[in-house]
């Protein structure tokens, strides 16, 4: 399947790049500029500087203690900072340095100097936000959430859908008809309203929230083509042999039916996985997906959306930018494994 997946030139661009998307999303706040957790350094002083933007900072120990984290708590979580850090545009006496203000001016200001200070030069390669916080850590963690919502909705889409559909299609009657009746009323209203809806019924908002909402929103489409595939399917004569030979109804289901109609359920999932993608940042655009300071891409476009007319547009492009290609990346991706895994195509 691989191979014909690379025959599929879109297909193979796409394959890439979420698997790219994945090792950096993975390895997340190791490689990030800021390895604080959510990604959420604040320096108003330096907020909206372009990208390629570099300054000098006055780093300092805090005063109190930080606990260490080892690799799998920075890895999941990131790591606190255990220094204080001023930006500042030059030094004048040893102990004097002109400190950048929240208006973009410059003023001069003592700062006391501790024992092991040092002045770094901090490089912000994507610029920074309206809270002086770095974009480029904050589009990493981003791609990181967005993965983990499209995963978790797909799987939870997937438990629902293909369990419904197998039941639907195989036994019938009233079990298909109450099934087909449920999947025709959430047929009938669009995913993004069952979404909004099924947030507004959770008091606390968080990750966790976004992944039941879109979950429970996108079965239906797997849950009619499963219906469909398994009214097909249970006719044939394996099927058949296998009742005849006294398999009970949950192993001819899940041995002899699923394995069958895994191609559809594949290529419907990995629709599904751009699908939640997008709903994810549907949600957090309305406010109703994951909450600050949790970055999230389309949390990043509401934030930053008024800022399109202004210099700093790329504030809301850059995520936008993001979003567009991994949708069409999981888009040519399905494509892809569709052409892979009909038989009817040479």
């Amino acid at each position: 399947m691989i191979k014909k997946i690379a025959k599929n030139r879109l297909g193979l661009a796409g394959f890439i790049f979420i698997t790219l998307l994945m090792v950096v999303s993975f390895l997340g706040y190791l490689i990030t500029p800021d390895s604080t957790p959510q990604a959420n350094d604040i320096h108003l002083e330096i907020a909206l500087q372009p990208p390629g933007f570099k300054v000098q900072m006055m780093q300092q120990p805090l005063e109190e203690k930080v606990e260490s984290v080892g690799y799998v708590g920075w890895i999941l979580n990131g790591k606190p900072l255990k220094y204080s850090r001023v930006p500042v545009s030059a030094a004048a006496l040893p102990d004097s340095f002109a400190v950048f203000t929240k208006n973009g001016l410059i003023q001069w200001q003592n700062i006391e100097i501790k024992q092991d200070a040092a002045l770094i030069t901090k490089y912000y390669y994507l610029g920074t936000d309206r809270y002086g916080r770095d974009v480029l850590s904050r589009v990493i963690i981003g791609a990181r959430i967005s993965l983990l919502v499209g995963f978790m909705s797909v799987l939870i889409t997937l438990l629902i859908g293909t369990t419904l559909g197998l039941l639907a299609g195989f036994y019938g009657g009233w079990v298909d008809s109450v099934i087909l009746w449920l999947i025709n009323v959430v047929w009938s209203l669009p995913s993004l309203l069952i979404a909004i809806a099924i947030s507004f019924a959770f008091q606390e908002k968080g990750i966790y929230q976004v992944f039941l909402a879109i979950g429970l929103s996108m079965w239906v489409e797997l849950a009619r083509i499963v219906r469909g595939q398994v009214l097909q399917i249970k006719e044939m004569e394996y099927v058949q042999a296998a009742k005849v030979l006294g398999f009970g109804n949950l192993q001819i289901l899940f041995r002899h039916i699923l394995p069958n109609i895994m191609a559809p359920i594949i290529v419907v999932c990995a629709a599904n996985f751009a699908s939640a993608i997008l709903l994810e940042a549907g949600l957090s655009f309305l406010g109703l997906g994951v909450q600050p300071p949790m970055p999230s891409w389309g949390s990043m476009i509401k934030e930053h959306y008024n800022y399109i007319v202004f210099d700093a547009a790329y504030l809301a492009i850059i995520p936008g930018v993001c979003i567009m290609v991994l949708v069409m990346s999981f888009n040519f991706l399905g494509n892809a494994l569709r052409d892979a895994l009909d038989v009817n195509m040479k």
